[in-house]
């Protein structure tokens, strides 16, 4: 019976480990942590655990008062924290961390997707809307494909603010 009892308490103390070292490391992504022990991804502070009893801790404070780079040409992996330290900050674009309500703040946002570049426009398929290389929604809305101006007016998209890309 005590040994059976010892057992139980190794268990326990395992698991009770192996939960406090799942919540010293937040996801990637994530910007701060809700009292609630959920995680957010807001790119302010101001609404970002609403329904949540509020922020906890703030990851991306002092990741947003830092410049942010035009585009990192690699990135490296974020060490993993010891389960004695603190959670380390995930990095914040100067584009996030600003107000991002308009629809062009939020395309600046995104990534742009692969396979660009001059003679080609981006189609957005959910708007049947064409985007012209350099323009901020070029390569950006959610969904969308590559393909060349005259392709995209053949499948019966047109020109974002009626501006066609070739004269």
């Amino acid at each position: 019976m005590k040994t059976a009892i010892r057992l139980m308490a190794i268990a326990v103390g395992l698991v009770g480990a192996q939960c406090a070292l799942a919540q010293a490391t937040p996801p990637a992504g994530s910007t701060g942590l809700c009292k609630d022990g959920t995680y957010s991804t807001a790119a302010s502070k101001q609404g970002a655990c609403r329904g949540h009893q509020g922020v906890k801790t703030w990851y991306a404070a002092s990741a947003a008062a830092a410049p942010a780079t035009a585009a990192p040409a690699a990135v490296a992996p974020a060490p993993m924290p010891s389960p004695a330290s603190a959670p380390t900050p995930a990095p914040v674009t100067k584009a996030a961390s600003s107000s991002a309500s308009s629809p062009a703040a939020k395309a600046a946002a995104r990534p742009l997707a692969a396979g660009g570049g001059p003679g080609l426009v981006w189609v957005n398929t959910s708007s049947n809307v064409y985007h012209c290389y350099g323009t901020d929604f070029y390569g950006k809305t959610k969904a969308g494909a590559y393909m060349s101006e005259a392709d995209a007016k053949a499948k019966g998209a047109h020109p974002d603010h009626g501006k066609a890309c070739s004269k």
